[in-house]
């Protein structure tokens, strides 16, 4: 018995997706079929961080109507709002993709991929095996308070800034301008890049 049937259906990262929908992505995706393109950030600072990284950008590319077009550097990050040398520290990446879900939608996924991981809301500012957090849909910008688009507070974090400029550095957030000029205000402090860690674009 395979470690994927032990955890069964219920895990969405296992779930088998079945032809029909495969083939309906793949289409979308060479037919440009209205895709968005969509801003998503990763965050551990629990358990194997980098593995739990890569496990949540193949899961998104994974998902039907996404595909994942670049991978940022990673980062190790101080974590954010807590007591210095309390918790662990993040490791944290950027990743680019394509899709034709609707943001609701591609918060659900964003969701079930974090508790694929053992997810835990307990605490604010906790530590977390797994942070999935939509940064930027296409232009919109939303006050929606089950997704508020963009992040509220991307643009005050150097952990987001700093590794989305090194895969887009003419990237725009929306209703709060270029991205390079967002990180020069901020200070990046804890925010070290870790050149001997890679996460692979799914192929």
């Amino acid at each position: 018995m395979t470690a994927s049937s032990l955890r069964g259906p219920s895990d969405p990262t296992v779930q088998p997706v079945p032809a029909s929908v495969v083939e309906q992505v793949d289409a979308a995706d060479t037919t440009l079929s209205n895709p968005k393109r969509a801003v998503v950030a990763l965050g551990s600072n629990l358990g194997n961080r980098l593995e739990t990284l890569q496990g949540a950008v193949d899961a998104l590319e994974d998902t039907p109507g996404v595909r994942i077009k670049a991978v940022s550097p990673v980062y190790e990050t101080e974590p954010w709002g807590v007591e210095p040398g309390s918790q662990p520290t993040y490791l944290n990446a950027i990743v680019v993709l394509k899709t034709t879900l609707p943001p609701s939608s591609l918060l659900e996924r964003a969701h079930a991929v974090e508790e694929a991981f053992n997810r835990v809301r307990d605490e604010h500012w906790g530590p977390r095996t797994l942070d999935v957090d939509i940064v930027a849909y296409a232009d919109v910008v939303s006050d929606d308070p089950q997704l508020t688009l963009p992040h509220p507070r991307a643009h005050q974090r150097a952990f987001v800034l700093a590794p989305w400029y090194d895969i887009d550095p003419e990237a725009q957030l929306p209703g709060l301008g270029p991205v390079a000029e967002l990180l020069t205000a901020v200070t990046r402090h804890g925010v070290e890049a870790r050149a001997d860690l890679e996460l692979r674009l799914p192929e």
